[in-house]
């Protein structure tokens, strides 16, 4: 029976987020025709994200190590176990951003509308489209714009997911551009739904977000990103073992 409600409750997520995106899609649709209506965009992203998940009873707690400077650029570098972790970022940032993720997002009727504008598809396998997209971020950093890269580069297959190792992308590009990391430990989305909530299904509840204090990049060069990704690896590491051995 419980496993049941929690599939019948991911189903009600899904269902939430699909109603609040179509009515606020005119919205969505006519901020997402400009660059510069971005902003705005994004705006309505937080809301849908918010409320699609408090209609299902999902929450966000933020903890910050120190207070963040919105008005600064950063690349944003979250673990990946959950789909509400994309809510979660969108909510937790606040000033303009976009996200990289997989170009399987461009079939999805949701996330489609902002593959193809403000986020950043890329195919993984293909150095070609990851060179693409790395170009296409510079090009938002330099704009101004806050990227969110999930620097393990997708969900873990693993049941309870495991810390994945990282990729450099983020870390060289943060350096390139003297844009400041800032490591983020989502610490129990898992918890609530786990990957996409099919499996597993999902359940009320409040997802714990530890947001760690931004690293400074101006001071290193490209020969340092296997150091800085080890960094955040091992703060996010460290963070979500404390967590589970509370």
């Amino acid at each position: 029976m419980k496993k049941l409600l929690k599939k019948v409750h991911s189903h009600f997520y899904r269902y939430s987020v699909a109603v609040f995106f179509f009515l606020f899609y005119p919205f969505l649709y006519y901020f997402s025709r400009k660059p510069g209506r971005y902003a705005r965009m994004n705006v309505f992203r937080r809301i849908c994200a918010f409320c699609s998940s408090s209609l299902s009873g999902i929450f966000y707690r933020f903890k910050y190590e120190q207070p963040i400077d919105w008005k600064r650029t950063y690349i944003i570098c979250p673990n990946h176990t959950s789909n509400l972790d994309i809510s979660a970022m969108s909510l937790m940032v606040k000033n303009n951003f976009c996200f990289i993720g997989k170009d399987e997002l461009l079939k999805n009727p949701v996330t489609k509308l902002f593959f193809q504008t403000i986020d950043i598809p890329v195919n993984r396998d293909s150095k070609m489209s990851s060179f693409r997209a790395f170009k296409s971020a510079a090009e938002r950093l330099q704009q101004g714009m806050s990227m969110i890269i999930f620097p393990e580069g997708k969900i873990p297959d693993d049941y309870p997911p495991k810390l994945y190792e990282f990729k450099n992308g983020p870390f060289r590009l943060a350096i390139e551009h003297k844009v400041p990391i800032i490591p983020v430990s989502s610490l129990n989305t898992w918890q609530v739904l786990w990957d996409t909530g099919l499996e597993l299904g999902s359940r009320p509840g409040v997802c714990d977000i530890f947001v760690h204090a931004p690293i400074e990049t101006a001071h290193l060069t490209i020969d340092d990103a296997d150091a800085l990704r080890d960094q955040v690896y091992e703060l996010i590491n460290q963070k979500l073992e404390s967590y589970a051995n509370r």
